[in-house]
């Protein structure tokens, strides 16, 4: 229960770390010459955080490993048990562990290492073996196998407790690395140099509007971003669009402002942030059938736009279907979208959810993960499966399946994600679908009847190209569906 509520508080730092980052920046107006960055005492004071964080985590990793038999010594605490409680009451007791206290030791420990291996041919052996030795046979094999049962009971508890412990420090170890890559964005950003700034307030003063500071920060991938303080001269509103225009024609790369910003310039000074355009888009769609009988769909999934120029799609199917798989579904993608706009990468996010799912009581319940990333800079996309269906590409007259073979959240402490990448070029579709699609087709060819499908839909929208594969998958199953179905797909274009 403990480490419930520390995974719990783990993931309210997470969302309060980055609405924290959004209200730094909104009241930094003090002036480039008043700050030294690298020595910035708020950049210091979260990278003590990340350390304290860090160190948290190293002192949960330090816990013993993981158990699968008994030790020797608490083998040897048993037999003193049986000894204590059972055997110094027999009349017999001075002859077994006086005599033969040796053999007698050694009888009773081998007798627990077979009871715990449950090799039944050899505890029948050592029964018979037993038999003319101890009188009180039936008494201690009764004793020893409730002794055994207690000590697998205590041995899975602690080995649960150990997993809860791991799970706990791969959260706090990316909260830690969440800390420094905050101290990175919010401080380590400058002034832009003398004669970039009065190129650009000079053609801003031409559209009416006043700059006070302008910063400019590089982030680790090569791509930059402004920050600006910008006012109107004129009384009334101009679009952040016309300042973005400014910035692109001077630093060389189209800019646009911050999807998450402010979109218009007002009479007071505010602070904008504008970021390089991206080279693609993504359309998508979306088509579902919910379970013959059932009336809540187990399914469910987002697709977003990141400020960093991801597209985020996640599709997830609960174990099962209706409300509770619905709800199961639905917290798992809402949880990963949430850290995923936090600044985490897809397999981190599916890595920490995995550990919150490991903690909970869940009764077996379990849910699917399926991700598909696309950078709308370059096209890339990747891909990220937890027992997830297969997914499919389409590119003209052609289609290439991305499957996995990996076991959904929620079943393993330390899971296994298939991931892979794929470049993807204008007009490419993404479809992803669940295990109620696939299954409705022949079981010994699904993958390529879905491949035939997809190839004879010739349509040129995403929700059009759902809805087509849809209707013919349900061609094979006589219009009834057997399990939750739903198809994501997704085009590529130009921007």
């Amino acid at each position: 229960m403990q480490e419930w509520i520390i995974a719990m508080l783990v993931i309210s730092v997470l969302l309060i770390l980055r609405d924290m980052a959004k209200t730094i920046f909104s009241e930094m107006k003090k002036s480039a010459a008043a700050l030294a960055y690298d020595q910035y005492p708020q950049k210091e004071k979260m990278q003590r955080y990340a350390e304290s964080f860090q160190k948290l985590a190293n002192s949960f990793y330090e816990t013993p490993y993981r158990k699968e038999y008994l030790s020797s010594q608490e083998l040897e605490f048993m037999v003193e048990e049986v000894q204590q409680e059972l055997c110094r009451r027999c009349h017999l007791n001075q002859v077994c562990w006086k005599q033969h206290s040796i053999q007698s030791y050694q009888r009773i420990y081998d007798l627990l290492r077979i009871m715990e291996e449950q090799d039944e041919e050899a505890l029948r052996k050592a029964r018979a073996d037993l038999t003319g030795i101890c009188v009180n046979q039936g008494k201690l094999m009764q004793e020893l196998q409730r002794l055994m049962e207690r000590e697998r009971q205590n041995l899975i508890w602690n080995n649960k407790l150990l997993e809860n412990r791991m799970a706990v420090a791969e959260q706090l170890q990316e909260v830690a690395q969440l800390m420094k890559t905050l101290s990175r964005d919010l401080f380590d950003f400058v002034e832009v140099d003398r004669q970039f700034r009065e190129e650009v307030e000079k053609a801003l003063k031409k559209k009416q509007i006043q700059v006070g500071n302008l910063w400019v920060l590089e982030q680790p991938d090569g791509r930059i971003r402004y920050y600006a303080e910008l006012r109107t001269t004129g009384g009334g509103c101009i679009s952040a669009t016309e300042a973005a225009q400014v910035l692109s024609k001077f630093s060389g790369t189209r800019m646009i402002p911050k999807i998450e910003g402010k979109t218009l310039i007002g009479k007071e000074y505010s602070l904008m942030g504008f970021g390089e355009a991206v080279n693609f888009k993504m359309l998508y769609g979306a088509a579902k059938m919910t379970k013959d009988k059932e009336t809540i769909s187990g399914d469910n999934y987002t697709c977003t736009t990141e400020e960093n120029g991801q597209f985020f799609m996640c599709l997830s199917d609960g174990m099962g279907s209706g409300l509770e798989a619905c709800k199961e579904s639905e917290s798992i993608v809402d949880t990963l979208e949430q850290l995923v706009e936090a600044g985490f990468s897809g397999e981190t996010a599916a890595r920490m959810v995995n550990s919150v799912l490991n903690l909970r009581n869940r009764n077996g319940r379990f849910s699917t993960v399926d991700i598909s990333m696309v950078d709308l800079y370059s096209g890339v996309c990747h891909f990220l499966k937890a027992g997830a269906a297969t997914t499919f590409i389409k590119r003209d007259h052609w289609v290439e399946a991305i499957s996995s073979t990996s076991l959904a959240l929620g079943l393993v402490q330390q899971a296994d994600f298939q991931t892979a990448a794929k470049k993807l070029y204008e007009g490419d579709f993404l479809i992803m679908v669940t295990d109620g699609v696939l299954d409705a087709l022949p079981s010994e060819c699904a993958e390529e009847t879905m491949k035939e499908i997809i190839l004879q839909t010739n349509v040129s929208a995403a929700q059009e190209l759902g809805r087509g594969i849809l209707e013919r998958v349900l061609t094979y199953s006589g219009y009834k569906a057997e399990d939750d179905m739903t198809i994501l797909t997704a085009g590529l274009w130009r921007n």
